[in-house]
C-alpha cells in the first residue's frame, strides 16, 4: 500500500515539473484570480433583494394584554449594493424594535406608515433604499382590564371503525378559556367552542391539536387546545347466566329446559374482566295452552356491552303443583 502511495506521488511530482504541467498550474492561477476579480465586481452592483425582517415590541407592561396580533416580522424589498446587503444575507438578521410606550393610544398600539418606514430606513443605513415594506402599518388594540372565564366545548363528529368503540368523553386539555377585549364583553357570552373535528375509521386513541373559534376584537387564551379521543377495540365475549321466573304463584313451580342461557357480546377491553348484571328471565304469564315453549327476555343491558345476542331464545317447560 505505501508503495503504491509513493509511485502516484512520484508521478505527480513528475508532472507538476514537467512543462504542460506548469501551465496548468498557471492556467489555475489566473482562473483563481478571475474569480477574485469577478467576486469584488459582483459586490459593487446594485442589486434588489428581499429581507423577513423579525418585528420586536419592547418593554411591553405585565398588565397589558394585547388584543389583535403583532406581525411576528415584516418582509422587506430593499436596493443597494452587494456589499452593503451582504451582512443581511449570511448574518443573523437583528430584530427591528419599537418601544411600547412611545406607540400608543386610546388603548392601541398604532404604527403608521411613515414611522415603520423611517425605521426601517435607519435600520438598513444610508445607501440602501427600501423599496417597500409589508405590513405597512400596525395597529392592534390592548387591553388592562382582567379577563373573563367561560366554559369550552368540544365541537367533534367522530366514528371509530366497526370493531372499536370510543370510550369516554371527548375532553379538551382545558376545561374553560379566558376572553379579553377592549370593550364589555356580552352577558350572554357564557360559552365558546373549538372549530369542529370530524374524524372516522378511528382504531387507536387521538389526540388533535385544535383552534378555539374566534371572536372579533376578542382574544382568546389559550386559543388552541388539545382533543384527547379515547379509543379503545371491542371484544368478543360469552357468559352463561341462570334463567330466572317471574310472576310464579306461591302455590307453582316452573322448571325449565334448559336452565340456563348463553349471552354473547363485544365489550370494550379495559372492562373485558368486568362483570355487569344481566339477567335472563321467562314469564309465568306467557303460559298458554297448547303453547309449548316461553320466550326468554333480557334484562335493561349495560352500556358497555354492544352487539348483544343470547340463545336460546325460547325454553321448553314443565309446571309442578306444589
Amino acid at each position: 500500500m505505501n508503495e503504491k502511495v509513493r509511485d502516484i506521488h512520484n508521478k505527480v511530482q513528475t508532472a507538476l515539473h514537467s512543462s504542460r504541467g506548469k501551465d496548468v498550474l498557471l492556467y489555475l492561477l489566473f482562473v483563481a484570480v478571475a474569480f477574485v476579480f469577478w467576486v469584488f465586481l459582483s459586490l459593487d452592483t446594485e442589486v434588489q433583494r428581499d429581507f423577513d425582517v423579525p418585528f420586536e415590541v419592547q418593554d411591553v407592561p405585565d398588565s397589558v394584554t394585547i388584543i389583535g396580533q403583532i406581525p411576528a416580522e415584516i418582509g422587506v424589498s430593499v436596493k443597494g449594493k452587494d456589499s452593503q446587503l451582504l451582512r443581511y444575507m449570511w448574518g443573523k438578521i437583528s430584530s427591528v424594535k419599537f418601544k411600547w410606550e412611545e406607540n400608543i393610544t386610546e388603548n392601541t398600539f398604532l404604527l403608521p406608515h411613515a414611522k415603520i418606514e423611517a425605521r426601517l430606513r435607519d435600520y438598513f443605513g444610508t445607501g440602501i433604499q427600501v423599496m417597500s415594506y409589508r405590513p405597512d402599518s400596525v395597529r392592534v388594540a390592548y387591553t388592562t382590564m382582567p379577563g373573563t372565564k367561560v366554559k369550552l366545548n368540544v365541537q367533534a363528529d367522530i366514528h371509530p371503525n366497526l370493531q372499536y368503540i370510543i370510550s369516554g368523553p371527548i375532553k379538551a386539555d382545558v376545561d374553560s378559556v379566558t376572553l379579553y377585549s377592549a370593550t364589555d364583553l356580552p352577558h350572554t357570552l357564557k360559552f365558546v367552542s373549538t372549530e369542529p373535528i370530524v374524524k372516522s375509521d378511528l382504531r387507536d386513541t387521538m389526540r388533535y391539536e385544535v383552534k378555539v373559534k374566534p371572536i372579533a376584537g376578542v382574544r382568546i387564551v389559550p386559543d388552541k387546545v388539545v382533543v384527547t379521543v379515547p379509543v379503545e377495540p371491542l371484544i368478543s365475549r360469552k357468559r352463561t347466566i341462570k334463567l330466572d321466573v317471574m310472576h310464579r304463584p306461591d302455590d307453582k313451580g316452573l322448571i325449565t329446559f334448559p336452565s340456563k342461557v348463553e349471552i354473547s357480546y363485544l365489550v370494550p377491553m379495559s372492562a373485558y374482566n368486568d362483570d355487569y348484571p344481566v339477567k335472563a328471565y321467562v314469564d309465568y304469564n306467557d303460559i298458554k295452552p297448547m303453547r309449548k315453549k316461553l320466550p326468554v327476555s333480557l334484562s335493561v343491558i349495560p352500556d358497555v356491552y354492544h352487539n348483544l345476542s343470547f340463545a336460546p331464545d325460547s325454553v321448553e317447560y314443565i309446571i309442578e303443583n306444589k
